[in-house]
């Protein structure tokens, strides 16, 4: 197996993105070399550029300098310049599930998966074992409001990480403890159905060290049946959730909205009621995510009151109900939901939250294959709304053929005020035009929808 410490200068083709940027961290936490290069300037590649890890921005040959091995996002094409340079000048070309298991190699890994939560759960996790003094290393799909970052190398031998299902790049990882928040059919471009998708995860839990555990959601159907079948070297099973169920390890009673913003719940340990946990971030879901912490504390040792301290602690990472700006009383939001399940889970947060308030949705679709793919779903997603914009569909990796329009989708979604806008541009300006005193504006997706949401925060500032 590859060993991360024989390479010296990494160069990261990609580097803007979530996984990756977190992955130069680590890398340079361990004392390589570092640097990349993105298509676009972000928050995420200026916080890397302040923390000393150069980014060009545009990809070309030069970018390579001195580097002895180079890692390329999913989201980069074969045909990527510095990829054929790389391979022309003999330096080692690896992917991110190629990487993985170099990178957590030696670590007791603590692997978050799942449709949906894993950004939230990985970075409660982290806290967790940050405020028990177990000092891990950690990547997570979001920059976390608490540390200012999404990837560290610490001293421990625990190893946070966001597995992400994608490309079935999970594969790669050896945990110690598993969970799993759900399982959900998503990422059409790369499983065909939910059968595939459900494979992937059996595979991943699987991979379980002899003698781990996997922790997971009984309140989702195929978590559930996952955790059913799992019985692999030993292993153990902890359930959790908020719907009663047999074997259920830990459950949330009693979830309510509080005065920080966000929820409380009544943690129930078997049959013992332990106490009430408030957290900073709203929506049932998240009393639901930090009972999976709980689960990982227990099979940690770590005790009840520590680990109640950093779930309260926890104040979310970025793209995640984080609030962009209040201004003359108009909130704006920004989420990386993306999926419809996601959509009206975080609408409801939002009423919950908000409750009174006018509720404005603006989504941006995210790639062509998931609207498709999707679709029926995503028209009456919105529900929990007063009011829908759609964005244009952001295309990622894929080619737009014209024949899906954020006009198009407008007229289908199963919903009494929704519009459509042509730009990016123009959603600033109409919104900006439009918004009034108590409402509350979401935006909605994982591709350029923060920007408009920014954009608005300031245009909002400018005309108060």
């Amino acid at each position: 197996m590859l060993n991360v410490q024989q390479f010296h200068e990494v160069h990261i083709v990609g580097i803007g993105g979530a996984g990756m940027s977190a992955i130069a961290r680590v890398l340079q936490g361990k004392g390589l070399r570092v640097h990349g290069s993105d298509q676009r300037q972000s928050p995420l590649t200026d916080a890397l550029e302040a923390g000393g890890i150069p980014v060009a921005i545009g990809h070309a040959a030069s970018n390579l300098r001195q580097a002895d091995l180079v890692l390329i996002s999913s989201a980069v094409r074969e045909d990527n310049a510095e990829i054929r340079a790389a391979k022309q000048q003999g330096i080692q070309v690896l992917d991110r599930p190629q990487f993985l298991g170099a990178l957590t190699a030696g670590y007791d890994v603590i692997a978050i998966a799942g449709a949906h939560g894993k950004t939230t759960v990985a970075g409660m996790t982290t806290l967790l074992l940050l405020e028990a003094g177990l000092d891990p290393t950690y990547i997570v799909g979001g920059v976390m409001a608490d540390l200012g970052t999404n990837g560290h190398a610490g001293t421990g031998k625990h190893f946070v990480i966001e597995a992400d299902e994608y490309r079935s790049t999970f594969l790669a990882l050896k945990p110690l403890i598993a969970v799993v928040t759900n399982v959900e059919f998503d990422h059409p471009d790369s499983f065909p159905s939910t059968r595939f998708v459900r494979m992937a995860f059996g595979n991943f839990v699987d991979n379980i060290r002899a003698g781990g555990t996997l922790i997971a959601c009984n309140d989702d159907e195929l978590a559930h049946a996952i955790g059913a079948s799992y019985h692999a070297n030993g292993g153990t099973l902890m359930l959790y959730g908020q719907n009663e169920g047999v074997g259920l390890t830990w459950r949330a009673l009693n979830i309510r909205a509080n005065e920080l913003g966000g929820v409380s719940f009544t943690a129930r340990l078997g049959a013992e009621v332990m106490g009430d946990i408030s957290l900073r971030v709203p929506g049932d879901y998240n009393a639901v995510n930090a009972l999976a912490v709980l689960g990982v504390a227990k099979v940690l040792g770590i005790k009840w009151a520590v680990a109640r301290a950093a779930l309260e602690r926890f104040s979310g990472t970025a793209r995640r109900f984080e609030i962009l700006g209040d201004v003359d009383g108009i909130v704006v939001i920004d989420d990386y939901a993306h999926h419809p399940t996601q959509i009206r889970n975080v609408l409801r947060a939002a009423r919950q939250r908000y409750p009174g308030r006018r509720i404005v949705a603006v989504w941006e679709p995210h790639t062509f294959s998931r609207v498709r793919a999707l679709h029926a779903d995503f028209m009456t997603a919105f529900a929990d709304a007063d009011r829908v914009g759609v964005l244009p569909i952001y295309a990622a990796r894929e080619v737009d053929d014209g024949t899906l329009t954020s006009d198009s989708l407008a007229q289908q979604i199963s919903h009494p005020a929704v519009g459509a806008f042509a730009t990016l541009e123009e959603a600033i300006y109409r919104l900006t035009e439009q918004a009034q005193t108590g409402d509350v504006i979401l935006m909605l997706g994982a591709g350029n929808e923060y920007i408009v949401g920014k954009r608005l925060v300031m245009e909002l500032e400018r005309t108060s």
